[in-house]
């Protein structure tokens, strides 16, 4: 088969889609020797890498090469908009095209499409997202109820959400593909100058793109409490990009009394995330809604112990193996954290159980069930 796979956003700024897409187009490359893979650097209307010929992923291997590209966002949109006669032919007669940034096209007339579904947070709750971002994943999410002849849900919870929201959608054309962590069994960089001023152990950990669904603002009111009840204690870093809507987050740490205390890093290497997540005191993770939880799998096979939200995917991916809160209610957050940092909850017990329960998680697993996903929807008949 010939497959057409979406890497637009595996670039330098890379987060959840393209992770993703990033780790499963590696992990075919190893399990999956005899399939033609043509890698899409651009893909779909509302979002382009200006650096796409240079940070965008790149597979030395005989049977993975660079698909149809755009040089600009503009020539992209004409292209996916209004396809020219020849779609198909122009994205190199493709047998399956797999769809990974919540992009749909439409327009395919032979070849196959799989749809990877991440989360419908912006359905839950229009306020967590811009509305251009908004738009766009309701549109690409629709489309794929009408069009994708195959739709991967990286969660149960996922799945079942989806369902929910579009009964019309064959439930047998959708599977669950558990995500994995990109960092399991990477060695653990020396100390990274950027954080040279952490002590191991030492410090609570954040990772996420800056943003309302991430729960930021109660998670520093929380720390705020656990500060003024305890006094010194370690202070509070977060990592991640910045995303939308928290543009006054600064001014939330200075009046809560806390901004010496919270370190923001912004968007770091992967080198740096692996040395935060093995060296924290804590990872804490009360994200409102999760299709997945990445960072917090990622934290587990780190050995980190983990505070996650009792929400959506999150007990999924955690199951026993760490801290479960309500992410509304400050309090909550705030006593996992005391107790933790008193010791009454044993750090040690949930690092071993995070480590282990992590092991069950695997990007060639992932790429097993994809490989086999391809080879069921080209049997099947076209959706329209």
């Amino acid at each position: 088969m010939k497959i057409g796979f979406d890497i637009s956003q595996t670039g330098n700024t890379k987060a959840g889609c393209g992770y993703l897409a990033y780790s499963l187009a590696r992990a075919l490359a190893e399990i999956d020797p005899h399939n033609e893979y043509l890698l899409y650097p651009t893909f779909g209307d509302f979002y382009l890498d200006p650096e796409w010929p240079d940070t965008t992923l790149k597979i030395n291997q005989t049977n993975f090469r660079r698909g149809l590209a755009h040089r600009t966002l503009n020539e992209a949109q004409s292209f996916w908009r209004t396809p020219p006669a020849d779609f198909e032919e122009r994205l190199g007669s493709p047998d399956i095209i797999h769809a990974n940034n919540f992009y749909c096209p439409v327009g395919l007339q032979r070849t196959r499409l799989v749809y990877t579904q991440y989360d419908l947070g912006h359905i839950q709750n229009p306020d967590w997202t811009t509305e251009a971002n908004r738009i766009g994943c309701f549109d690409g999410n629709f489309k794929a109820s009408l069009f994708a002849d195959f739709i991967v849900a990286i969660s149960e919870f996922s799945r079942r959400h989806y369902l929910e929201i579009f009964p019309h959608y064959p439930a047998e054309r959708m599977a669950v593909m558990p995500l994995a962590s990109r960092f399991a069994g990477q060695p653990v960089p020396n100390q990274p100058e950027k954080v040279n001023f952490l002590q191991p152990g030492k410090f609570w950990l954040n990772v996420a793109t800056m943003e309302p669904r991430k729960n930021p603002r109660r998670l520093a009111q929380a720390y705020a409490q656990l500060k003024a009840e305890l006094g010194p204690t370690y202070p509070l870093v977060l990592a991640g990009g910045q995303g939308w809507l928290l543009d006054d987050f600064q001014e939330t740490l200075q009046q809560l009394g806390i901004h010496q205390d919270v370190h923001l890093l912004g968007y770091i290497d992967d080198s740096t995330v692996i040395w935060l997540l093995k060296n924290c005191f804590a990872l804490v993770y009360p994200s409102l809604f999760e299709g997945f939880g990445m960072p917090v799998l990622e934290a587990m096979s780190q050995g980190a112990a983990v505070i996650t939200a009792n929400t959506t995917s999150l007990p999924e991916v955690i199951g026993d193996a760490g801290l479960l809160v309500d992410p509304l209610q400050v309090d909550s957050i705030y006593q996992a954290m005391r107790q933790l940092a008193l010791g009454e909850v044993d750090r040690a017990s949930l690092q071993a159980k995070a480590l282990e329960r992590s092991r069950l998680f695997s990007w060639q697993s992932a790429a097993r069930q994809v490989r086999d996903i391809y080879q069921q929807v080209i049997k099947l008949p076209k959706l329209t």
